[in-house]
């Protein structure tokens, strides 16, 4: 670290201690070339998080929150004591690969205008982790979602039109968001848009801030030389809970980017998406018999009867 700051790297944990460790040892290891500070904020994490964080890395800037703030806000009080020219949001459950973060921020000074910038992602295996971009939600693509299509066909570019399906990441392109994950923005572009926009309280924040950074001007863009890993998602089953927070989010993202007449037909597809697996996993149950089909029927049908929450958004 160095007290001449070119990039200011925020890092959100909450109750990740043995991942936060290992990503903020990547960080340390592979950054070499670009002078960088390190901002934590521990989200009152039960599992000794901050005071593992602080005897292990005692010159990291450690901000160990009395109450979860999510990521939005977390990130926000961070960003506020960040000294570097760029920020760099990278989360607790990620391991850098080959100088990515200087390879990043490289990128970024070659290519000056776009504002925000990205890398490639894989899962622990080095399979590819498409998550890393996507495009504005689109009703189309989030149909194809809701029909089951996009599971089908993930590689083909109709049917994962959000998801730019059958792109390896393996070229530089402009996209449409960048996942917040590992995603390096100017830092007085992040104060122009004022950080994240709070009324997402958890999923939606980066796609949000995306779409407000390209209406004023930036072109968010990424590149397959800045790499990392990231663990999460990949295997993780659905849960009522998690999929109430998405949905939610991406009713409020509707709301927020979208006219009210495709706002409401968001709202429909998504009812869709939740009738489609509910009816589809109660043929499971009734077929198969087997205890993970009926597990998955319950999450989908605690899910729908949770739907007067997430339709209203955030």
């Amino acid at each position: 670290m160095s007290e001449t700051v070119k990039v200011s790297i925020l890092v959100i944990s909450f109750n990740t201690k043995d991942e936060t460790l290992e990503a903020l040892r990547s960080v340390v290891k592979e950054t070499r070339d670009v002078p960088y500070e390190i901002i934590v904020v521990d989200n009152a994490s039960e599992d000794g998080s901050a005071a593992a964080i602080r005897a292990e890395f005692p010159n990291i800037r450690l901000i160990a929150s009395e109450q979860n703030l999510g990521f939005g806000k977390a990130n926000n009080l961070a960003a506020a004591d960040a000294k570097g020219d760029f920020l760099l949001l990278l989360n607790p459950d990620t391991v850098t690969l080959g100088g990515a973060v200087d390879r990043l921020v490289d990128f970024a000074t070659v290519y000056p205008d776009n504002g925000i910038w990205g890398g490639r992602q894989f899962y622990s295996d080095l399979s590819l982790n498409t998550t890393s971009c996507w495009r504005q939600m689109t009703i189309w693509g989030q149909l194809m979602w809701a029909l089951g299509l996009l599971k089908m066909f993930p590689d083909n570019g109709l049917f994962n039109y959000d998801g730019y399906g059958g792109w390896d990441r393996a070229d530089i392109r402009e996209v449409e968001t960048v996942s917040g994950s590992f995603l390096l923005i100017r830092r007085d572009l992040w104060k122009k848009l004022n950080g994240f926009d709070t009324t997402f309280i958890m999923y939606g924040e980066d796609a949000d801030l995306c779409c407000r950074a390209r209406q004023a001007g930036a072109r968010p863009i990424v590149t397959p030389n800045a790499e990392i890993i990231h663990y999460g998602g990949r295997s993780e089953r659905v849960r009522a809970d998690k999929m109430e927070r998405l949905l939610r989010a991406k009713v409020a993202f509707s709301k927020i980017h979208s006219n009210s007449f495709h706002a409401l037909v968001f709202r429909l597809v998504f009812r869709t998406l939740v009738i489609v697996r509910l009816l589809g996993f109660s043929l499971k149950r009734i077929i198969r018999r087997d205890q993970r089909s009926a597990d998955s029927f319950n999450v989908w049908h605690d899910v729908w009867a949770r739907r007067r929450t997430w339709l209203q958004g955030y």
